[in-house]
């Protein structure tokens, strides 16, 4: 009697456990820690769009903007994962992805992934506007057909990819104004193309036998060093300099240059101090300085909005 009371709760459990799990696969597909930065990135773009006698603030625009952006973003994410299943099951980063650990069927992905696309752009296209909804589906093409396939074949795969990467503010800028002509916008978007680069290849380097053994060339076969140096370097520089601009564009004050100059400077160190040690710890801290600046100098220019 005990036992037959005892293996009730089990049974009856174990279909509500196989069905959040199957959710959290789903979700995993979205890539949900990179849509935070979209997030964070497309917000910034339409609230320095806003002008600033705006009243009341246009925030229900801005949830259907933020959504739209986000299913894209995340029927992109769930797209590549399809494609790129058999080589991710290779790599000990990527193995336990939905797909490549055969928890999802590739088709089941690729459903997904295409759904939340088309929802998405109609969404945007509805809700927002034509341009906004465009921009989402140019990213979302030239990041499956062109940055994805490379991935394979050149080194310069990661500067083609940061195109579509750094389409966000732009996306929340056309939103918010329906244009993207104003030099402001392609500030913002230069800051996140730029960052880019630091923040991959610091993974890169963390990772680059796993991309090895997948057979991805995200670096070339000779003077790996040398390129790898230059991709980390020189847009870091470059980074300290536009995200400068992007604080006299907007008008800021002496606090908004201050607090860029020590976040820049801060992922300068980082990214000097991975260059000279060449180590996976070095290549961990520049990650997480990467991850910090990104929405801390955000943060600096919508603050500093006048």
């Amino acid at each position: 009697m005990y036992q037959s009371n005892a293996a009730a709760p089990a049974s009856d459990t174990r279909p509500v456990a196989t069905m959040c799990g199957v959710a959290a696969d789903f979700w995993t597909l979205t890539k949900p820690e990179v849509n935070f930065l979209i997030v964070i990135a497309t917000f910034t773009g339409f609230y320095l769009a806003c002008p600033s006698n705006l009243e009341p603030f246009p925030i229900t625009r801005l949830f259907h903007a933020l959504c739209g952006t986000l299913l894209v973003a995340s029927g992109t994410a769930t797209l590549n994962q399809y494609l790129e299943y058999p080589f991710d099951a290779k790599m000990r980063r990527t193995c336990r992805r939905p797909i490549a650990a055969g928890r999802l069927r590739p088709a089941t992905g690729a459903l997904f992934g295409i759904l939340l696309s088309i929802i998405g752009a109609v969404y945007l296209f509805i809700a927002i506007n034509a341009l906004a909804s465009v921009l989402a589906v140019t990213t979302l093409t030239s990041y499956l057909f062109l940055y994805t396939p490379l991935k394979r074949k050149t080194p310069l795969c990661t500067v083609i990819g940061a195109v579509p990467g750094a389409m966000p503010p732009l996306i929340g800028w056309a939103a918010a104004s329906g244009s993207i002509s104003n030099e402001k916008a392609w500030i913002l978007y230069a800051v996140l193309f730029l960052w880019q680069f630091p923040h991959f290849m610091a993974i890169a380097w963390m990772y680059r036998e796993d991309y090895n053994r997948a057979g991805y060339l995200i670096f070339p076969k000779k003077r790996e060093g040398s390129f790898w140096a230059w991709l980390t370097c020189a847009p870091s520089f470059a980074l300290f300099i536009v995200s400068l601009a992007a604080v006299s564009a907007n008008t800021g004050g002496i606090l908004q240059y201050a607090a860029t100059v020590i976040a820049g400077s801060g992922l300068l160190y980082y990214a000097t101090r991975q260059i000279l040690l060449s180590s996976k710890p070095a290549a961990r801290q520049l990650l997480k300085a990467t991850i910090v600046y990104l929405p801390l100098e955000f943060l600096i220019l919508v603050l500093g909005k006048s």
